[in-house]
């Protein structure tokens, strides 16, 4: 077989994207010749396209040629009118579900038994909640006395991990969307890795009153040390010291159990995408996606502006108008937040993914959805819900990498595999994340930063099977303990980013 040089997705398309770099003059198909240098993950045309005219891929419209667009020319993001986004008034539901699913290698992990109920562990930590961001400097001292001096005692207890954040106080703590800050802290709270201990830092005059982040029954000396209750910084270093003391010995005595998947969430996101996430990355992981949830798991996709462009697809895959219904709520929910900022979806593709390949948001958002795959979509939720139900579930956060993942943690996920074309270290601290590229060259730069490389798929030399397999095989023994990601092993956290729309005081 002769290499490819460029990928056609769907018979409606009338663009395609470039392997590799593509010099001018040279054929990429029969009847087509570059007209210019094409870079690598970019579009050249495929027929002459009038001014007006839609530019094809995916079988969608990505947008409108400005001008006129001949055979062989290089299409980049300066070239289309942006396509008004689909309506979500009069979507059709449950007319695509998919039943037909690979069937996964294995039905069972090793995980922690969650004491609360809901999703297992994958990790065994001791988080450390807090109500403000002025506790943060202290307890940030006390962790690395904590980690240096308590932590070695207790062998079976990964880490310590502060959950620090920029919320708590300057905010209208009583606005209507404050529900979504504190509904993710709380939630955060009682992650599935933290074996059901409570441990929370409170100033003591915040806005964020423990009340309102833990329930009553646990608001007592044993889980909440509140700072201006003590006197002075070592008292303060001491009283932390000794709750955790206590907190890693019962931890400590956690242990791993074999489970069904139906005990396993595990989150999808993308970050740093180009025109071969859709192609690769994406796709695979959907396939991976699509072995979980027939193993019984359920599995998250997320960011709004992502697949706003996509939704109708989405709503035909939701199972019932009920769950329909609210993935258009939250479109609208988020049409209005972007509206409110004076801005729309556009304003989500970067440089980055305008430099891999990636015209507009609508092109973006045809690759992302591929990382849902083709389950039926049982659940929708807002940002920092937890799920009810097992299965594929959409859950409405920002498409921010930083903001997303912690709504993920805040849901549940025990696990996040990321995508990526361009490349980022991102990484969370309290649940693993597995990184997935795109393209043979992302993995060559950075081999020990990328776990998995869907590359080979866009050369001919790989299938969506084939690597989505062996990332599901990695998703198996990674949340079981086996193996670490390359974020995990080096420990590349991100701060967590709580998504506050609600006003700043």
């Amino acid at each position: 077989m002769g290499k490819i040089s460029c990928i056609k997705i769907n018979e409606r398309d009338n663009v395609a994207i470039a392997v590799d770099a593509i010099p001018a003059g040279t054929t990429v198909i029969e009847g087509v010749v570059a007209n210019q240098d094409i870079p690598q993950a970019h579009k050249i045309a495929l027929c002459d396209i009038p001014q007006d005219a839609p530019v094809i891929r995916y079988g969608v419209v990505l947008g409108y040629a400005i001008d006129p667009i001949k055979k062989g020319d290089w299409i980049n993001e300066h070239m289309l009118h942006l396509p008004v986004p689909p309506s979500v008034d009069n979507m059709t539901f449950a007319s695509n579900i998919v039943t037909e699913l690979p069937e996964p290698p294995v039905t069972t992990w090793e995980g922690y038994r969650n004491p609360n109920g809901g999703p297992a562990g994958t990790r065994n930590i001791l988080g450390i909640s807090t109500t403000v961001q002025c506790v943060t400097g202290v307890l940030n001292v006390a962790v690395k006395k904590m980690k240096e001096e308590l932590l070695p005692k207790y062998p079976n207890v990964d880490d310590i991990v502060p959950i620090n954040h920029a919320y708590g106080c300057g905010v209208a703590i009583n606005a209507p969307e404050a529900k979504i800050p504190i509904r993710a802290l709380r939630n955060l709270a009682k992650h599935p890795n933290f074996g059901g201990e409570l441990m929370v830092v409170s100033l003591g005059c915040e806005k964020l009153t423990v009340d309102m982040l833990l329930d009553e029954a646990d608001i007592s000396p044993d889980n909440v040390i509140v700072l201006q209750e003590q006197q002075g910084f070592d008292a303060m270093i001491d009283a932390l010291m000794a709750m955790a003391d206590k907190k890693l010995a019962r931890l400590n005595e956690r242990r791993r159990e074999t489970l069904p998947l139906s005990d396993l969430l595990i989150g999808m996101q993308c970050g740093g995408s180009d025109a071969f996430s859709g192609v690769t990355a994406n796709p695979s992981a959907g396939y991976a996606a699509d072995m979980l949830v027939k193993g019984g798991a359920t599995v998250m996709f997320s960011e709004v502006t992502e697949v706003r462009d996509g939704v109708h697809i989405i709503g035909e895959r939701c199972i019932n108008e009920e769950v329909g219904r609210k993935l258009a709520d939250e479109m609208r929910w988020y049409d209005h937040y972007l509206e409110n900022g004076q801005v729309d979806r556009s304003a989500n593709p970067t440089p980055g993914n305008k430099k891999g390949g990636l015209a507009n948001i609508v092109e973006k958002a045809m690759g992302s959805i591929a990382k849902s795959g083709s389950s039926p979509i049982v659940e929708v939720l807002s940002p920092a819900e937890r799920p009810t139900k097992h299965g594929l579930i959409y859950a409405a956060t920002p498409a921010s990498d930083i903001v997303c993942g912690p709504c993920q943690l805040a849901s549940g996920i025990g696990l996040q595999v990321f995508m990526t074309g361009r490349g980022t270290p991102y990484g969370l601290a309290i649940a693993p994340v597995i990184k997935v590229c795109s393209r043979n060259d992302m993995k060559n730069m950075w081999q020990d930063l990328i776990d998995v490389n869907a590359g080979p798929i866009a050369t001919g030399d790989s299938t969506i099977p084939e690597v989505g397999t062996e990332l599901f095989s990695l998703i198996i023994d990674v949340a079981s303990g086996r193996k670490q990601s390359f974020a995990e092993k080096y420990k590349l956290h991100n701060d967590l980013c709580i998504f506050n729309p609600a006003p700043i005081t």
